[in-house]
């Protein structure tokens, strides 16, 4: 840990934290039976109240096991500022809501005031719910089944996340849903009465407000345009999960014009004037022609774009590719040009209105919004910027993404806090922070690391095959197939196999999937991510294959998880267009890609992989990595460097011989 500079209220506040955190007369010891004192935790509390009692940022690398959640939350609780938490996973927002803060509100005698804030879209809109009902339009029987139960359901939330029977792809949800994009704000007939308004004012009032870096990120957006903002203002913030802040950022401080994005426009807009919203006919007209012209010319610039790229989509439908002027020249001089001026006639024509509607007022700023961005994408020349065609399935979408938010968060973020703490299990490499302040833009902090609390020489062993193809080869899959059932044979299931590639997976699944096991194989795709876990905790003996979605944020304890099977080192592909920008980027400065972007950020990943089996002192298993080049290639020695002290093994009778230990 950098020292960190001492004043009277980080002295008061270190001192509480370090009585709290006593191990004998300490309130957490005294008051929750399942409290472990461990010295890790201990000092990373110390840690974070030293920076909310006296600002600066602190990155802190807190190994599994080291119970970082309380050594942020008891100090930020103490400080007596609002403290932002925002994770990466839902699953970690609701343990720190509906366990770990009401445990340690009975821990420490005082009532804990907290707030839990999702993004816009997952809660109700009731002004657009309303216009919805009202529409007299014909809708399908599906949908009038669900709006009936809607109107039964309203509760004081809205949160869809009450109703377990709504689909996760309703389309309707889209209709009634909140969104930045809609939101009337105060002039909204409902706004008292909205649940986003009532989300915020509740959040307004506590101490620990807790979000996800997806709503950080799309707040920290647009929050300089003073609309549309919900996360009330906060000066003092932990970032869990801080490695995965990257990318989300990139997403969020982009620009994207997408089909949804104008069906939605057009769809509001018919909405509206279908339902009598201007009182002269004429006006009626005008508008509606405006939609119609939106709608026509954005269907010929989507197609256009499919048109002009049928050749490149890959083998599953689907297509992201970076674009350049040249590539974009005759659609940004055709079809995107013409949609450009249907833009403008629209935003135009509802401010010409003598008394417009609050509601058009809206679709205004909307279409005046989409056009800026769509503009900015069509003149592809922004140096700092990558930009990419997207084509999945029907949905096709421009977007320009920036290649270095470390240029963004600065001023976005970081300027706005007096005090930060950057956390996560997996956030040094080499043993140093530097690939994460450059990533994230973060110019000094204090650095704290704690090695895991687990035994892995006790409780793992790591499994690297001697012989197998090098993974760039066709030989590898049968290979990888081979070396999985031999382990597997081992392990009794209970495991999950990661890959770094949808082709990998299929090619192994086929293979494993006709070697005779008994064990239940779970595959991803076959059904929703939530149902295979489910189904894993609940199944014995249970295979789950999966690829980058089960790599992080999914906590199994216990034995239904006792072999994590990585097949390669999981780089970044150079073909993406994002990480094919950023390594050109770092090359054009004169530093070296691969071993300064590439090399870091896949070893950041293979931890977060490997990070899914040692969950909890009890838990035991194999860790095994099918990629020969860990232990073949000069850069090997970094991933061999970054893995826990479990015992290595060559030898797949090892394998078999530790679990023999464990029955």
């Amino acid at each position: 840990m950098s020292e960190v500079p001492s004043s009277s209220k980080q002295l008061t506040l270190r001192k509480r934290v370090e009585e709290i955190f006593d191990p004998e007369r300490g309130a957490l010891a005294r008051t929750i039976d399942a409290f472990e004192p461990r010295e890790g935790q201990r000092e990373m509390a110390i840690n974070v109240a030293d920076v909310l009692g006296g600002g600066g940022t602190l990155l802190a690398e807190a190994g599994t096991g080291t119970g970082k959640t309380l050594a942020y939350l008891v100090p930020a609780l103490l400080s007596g500022h609002r403290v932002l938490v925002s994770t990466g996973t839902k699953n970690l927002q609701e343990q720190l809501y509906f366990k770990d803060l009401p445990l340690l509100g009975d821990a420490l005698g005082k009532p804990v005031k907290a707030a839990y804030m999702k993004g816009r879209s997952n809660y109700l809109c009731l002004h657009r719910f309303e216009a919805v009902c009202d529409d007299p339009s014909p809708r399908p029987a599906a949908d009038r089944a669900y709006l009936t139960d809607l109107k039964e359901w309203v509760t004081e939330f809205g949160d869809r996340a009450e109703l377990e029977n709504l689909p996760d792809d309703l389309p309707l949800w889209n209709d009634v849903s909140a969104t930045q994009e809609n939101c009337l704000g105060r002039e909204c007939p409902q706004y008292d009465d909205c649940f986003v308004t009532k989300m915020r004012q509740n959040a307004a009032q506590a101490d620990i407000v807790i979000v996800n870096h997806h709503l950080l990120c799309a707040d920290a957006a647009i929050r300089e345009n003073n609309f549309g903002e919900v996360i009330p203002d906060y000066s003092y913030a932990v970032i869990d999960e801080a490695h995965q802040l990257e990318g989300v950022a990139t997403h969020y401080f982009g620009k994207s014009v997408s089909t949804f994005r104008l069906d939605d426009l057009t769809r509001d807009g018919s909405r509206l004037v279908d339902a009598g919203i201007l009182p002269d006919p004429a006006e009626t007209v005008t508008i509606r022609d405006a939609l119609g012209r939106v709608r026509n010319d954005a269907g010929a610039f989507f197609a256009a774009l499919q048109t002009e790229r049928r050749g490149s989509e890959t083998q599953r439908g689907n297509l992201r590719l970076r674009i350049d002027a040249e590539m974009l020249r005759p659609i940004e001089e055709g079809p995107g040009h013409a949609l450009l001026d249907a833009l403008t006639m629209l935003q135009s024509e509802c401010a010409r209105l003598p008394d417009p509607p609050e509601d058009l007022h809206a679709l205004a700023r909307r279409a005046g919004e989409i056009h800026d961005d769509l503009r900015f994408i069509l003149r592809p020349d922004d140096p700092d910027y990558v930009y990419i065609l997207e084509i999945r399935n029907r949905a096709v979408s421009l977007r320009a993404s920036p290649i270095n938010v470390s240029k963004i968060l600065p001023d976005k973020l970081w300027k706005r806090l007096h005090g930060s703490i950057l956390t996560s299990a997996t956030l040094a490499v080499d043993k140093t922070f530097d690939y994460v302040k450059s990533r994230l833009g973060v110019a000094s902090a204090y650095e704290f690391r704690v090695k895991s609390d687990f035994d892995f020489e006790q409780q793992a062993i790591l499994y690297l095959p001697r012989r197998m193809p090098d993974p760039r080869t066709a030989a590898f899959t049968a290979a990888a197939a081979k070396e999985i059932i031999e382990i597997l044979k081992r392990t009794a299931g209970r495991a999950f196999v990661l890959f770094t590639s949808y082709a990998t997976l299929h090619g192994v699944w086929d293979l494993v999937a006709t070697a005779g096991l008994e064990f239940p194989l779970l595959v991803q795709g076959t059904a929703p991510r939530s149902v295979l876990l489910r189904d894993f905790r609940q199944t014995p003996n249970a295979v789950l294959l999966g690829t980058s979605s089960f790599w992080q944020g999914v906590d199994v304890v216990g034995d239904a998880l006792s072999c994590v099977i990585i097949d390669k080192l999981p780089f970044a592909s150079p073909r993406d267009p994002i990480t094919e920008a950023r390594i050109k980027a770092i090359a054009e400065r004169g530093d070296d890609p691969f071993a300064d972007y590439q090399v870091p950020l896949a070893i950041l990943a293979l931890q977060q992989g490997l990070g899914r089996l040692i969950r909890h002192r009890a838990d035991r298993g194999v860790l095994a990595i099918l990629d020969p080049r860990i232990r073949t290639k000069a850069y090997g020695q970094r991933f061999l460097d970054s893995l826990p002290p479990a015992p290595r093994t060559h030898d797949i009778a090892e394998v078999g011989q530790f679990f023999e230990s464990m029955a």
